[in-house]
């Protein structure tokens, strides 16, 4: 009988010890995401200011003070940096945003806002509008066609991305096997992808246009695409916040998040609408800008390891912060003139990921 105090007594010592690391290991998180929610934060600041600067002659701040003292500092302050860098911020975050809902979705790091054939679909659309736009200028003046091609590559971009999601969401009949959902967002993607190229091959004044789409730019951003971006990113981003319990279910497999009474179809259809509607959005106001989907939930779980609620959101800030920084170095590098966005995004990006691998790999 004189053992059992003591048995009880290390028993204790053990369960607080161990509430005790929990507790700490608890308060390390918290306090790593606000350090990362501050940096993003002051990250997105500085990086504003350095996207008012910069112009035709790079960073200069000379340049700088003479823009703010020409007669047209209004126009080019206020109507070309200001909503060029603010849009970039935008579509960054919708792509952030979108990567990590895609990685939550499919379980799978790798998984991109372009897995379920948006990027095709959106790609096919622009080459549609642009062979139309050319082989009509014979019969109604290049510049009325130039004009319909321009306002037409915007909604043609959007309509293809979701487009490509319906599709590949018909090919997997529905959303209810992530497998097939995935195998169905390639296929989609290949075919979409030939059809592409066999339309630029029949009209060869198309490949410049997809060529540019291809590579993104942020340089045809303005106040509209700003107050298109804003009201997607306030759509999308507490209807994605609200799923991200069924995101953290999820993570478990597909029979701990069924036993916990939750329809998976309907919440695989929801988090598939707000991916494609996301994508679309940002797709179709800058092209394809890569990497920046993948890597942005990548860096948040590296550097703060947290539920889809924390995720979700400081994949949208990241995202935002990565982009922006990556149209400030493609203005700025080669000034006067500009750097393909997309090229640099997928030059950090894939480097970042080549950097993780090696490390891993030594490891």
């Amino acid at each position: 009988m004189s053992a059992l105090p003591a048995v009880n007594t290390v028993d204790a010592v053990k369960a607080a010890d161990a509430s005790d690391t929990h507790l700490a290991s608890t308060r390390t998180d918290a306090a790593r995401r606000r350090r990362l929610a501050i940096s993003l934060a002051i990250a997105a600041m500085l990086l504003v200011a350095a996207g008012l600067m910069v112009g035709s002659h790079g960073w200069s701040w000379t340049a700088w003070r003479a823009d703010l003292v020409d007669t047209q500092a209004g126009l080019i302050l206020g109507e070309i940096r200001l909503p060029r860098t603010v849009g970039a911020l935008m579509v960054g975050g919708l792509l952030g945003l979108s990567g990590a809902v895609a990685q939550g979705l499919f379980r799978n790091p790798l998984a991109d806002p372009y897995l379920l054939g948006s990027a095709a679909g959106a790609s096919f659309a622009v080459v549609l509008v642009l062979a139309a736009g050319s082989m009509a200028g014979h019969a109604i003046g290049f510049e009325t066609a130039a004009w319909i091609a321009r306002v037409g590559l915007v909604a043609a971009a959007f309509a293809g991305a979701l487009g490509g999601v319906l599709l590949t969401l018909g090919l997997a009949r529905g959303a209810q096997e992530g497998v097939r959902l995935l195998l169905a967002g390639v296929v989609v993607g290949v075919v979409l992808g030939a059809a592409s190229d066999l339309f630029t091959t029949v009209s060869p004044e198309a490949l410049r246009g997809k060529q540019v789409f291809m590579l993104g730019s942020t340089g045809f951003l303005g106040w509209a695409s700003v107050a298109m971006l804003g009201a997607g990113l306030a759509v999308a981003l507490p209807l994605c916040m609200r799923l991200s319990r069924a995101l953290d279910a999820l993570s478990l497999g597909d029979d701990s998040a069924a036993s916990l009474g939750l329809d998976l179809s309907r919440i695989r259809m929801a988090l598939v609408v707000l991916l494609a509607m996301c994508t679309g959005l940002a797709v179709s106001q800058s092209g394809l800008v890569a990497f920046v989907g993948l890597v942005s939930p990548h860096l948040v779980r590296r550097c703060a390891p947290a539920p889809h609620a924390y995720t979700l959101a400081a994949s949208a800030g990241t995202g935002g912060v990565l982009l922006l920084a990556a149209d400030v170095l493609a203005r700025g590098l080669i000034a006067p003139q500009e750097l393909p966005v997309g090229v640099l995004t997928a030059l950090l990006g894939g480097g970042y990921l080549l950097w993780l691998l090696h490390r891993r790999r030594v490891g």
